[in-house]
């Protein structure tokens, strides 16, 4: 099973430069897992005690899983998970 996860401009550098990276799992946790196995550094800014940090936001195929199960929230074979960061400040 393939998940897509979409990598936003202030994480590529983490995946090498990559907007989108492959991973399976059945679980959008379990996803994010096996890119960290990949790539060191992702899991730690993504998550934080087990949840995912306040300022990030994430969608598979457009729905929150703030919404769902959070990070137990299920994935199937081609769905696309999207990590969004939160924008904050201005006038």
């Amino acid at each position: 099973m393939s998940v897509t996860i979409r990598i936003p401009t202030v994480l590529r550098r983490i995946t090498g430069g990559r907007d989108e990276v492959a991973a399976a799992g059945g679980t959008v946790g379990e996803v994010f897992a096996e890119v960290g196995r990949e790539h060191g550094e992702f899991l730690g800014r993504i998550t934080d005690g087990g949840e995912v940090r306040p300022f990030l936001n994430v969608f598979v195929n457009g729905d929150d899983i703030r919404f769902a199960q959070g990070l137990q929230t299920p994935v199937r074979d081609g769905d696309e998970v999207s990590i969004i960061p939160s924008i904050a400040g201005g006038r």
